[in-house]
């Protein structure tokens, strides 16, 4: 699923109001963080993620692989965090309802 301007906007706005709760540091992206990080998908949708100064990692980096790693979008990425969604499967355990795509202008 590839998110739109507007859906990217909508959840750079929510996730302005959450903690972060996922730390990578010195270790990198490990398999219980890659297994925390999918978990807390799963019960909240939208993560924060913060790279620690003594990782190897650059935010942007650690973005993209633990996206990959966690079938989730990558919002946006900003100094040394970054936030994630991944839209829940079961419709009646959404969380966060996206704005959907209006159509286009000529």
């Amino acid at each position: 699923m590839e998110l739109t301007s507007k859906q990217r906007a909508q959840l750079r706005g929510i996730a302005n109001g959450i903690d972060t709760i996922v730390h990578i540091g010195k270790d990198g992206i490990t398999e219980n963080l890659v297994k925390q990080a999918d978990d807390a998908l799963e019960a909240r949708e939208i993560i924060k993620c913060r790279v620690q100064e003594n990782s190897m990692l650059t935010a942007r980096e650690a973005c993209e692989e633990l996206s990959r790693l966690t079938r989730s979008e990558p919002v946006q990425v900003i100094g040394t965090r970054f936030v994630l969604y991944r839209m829940q499967h079961d419709k009646s355990k959404r969380k966060i309802q996206l704005q959907k795509e209006t159509g286009k202008k000529q």
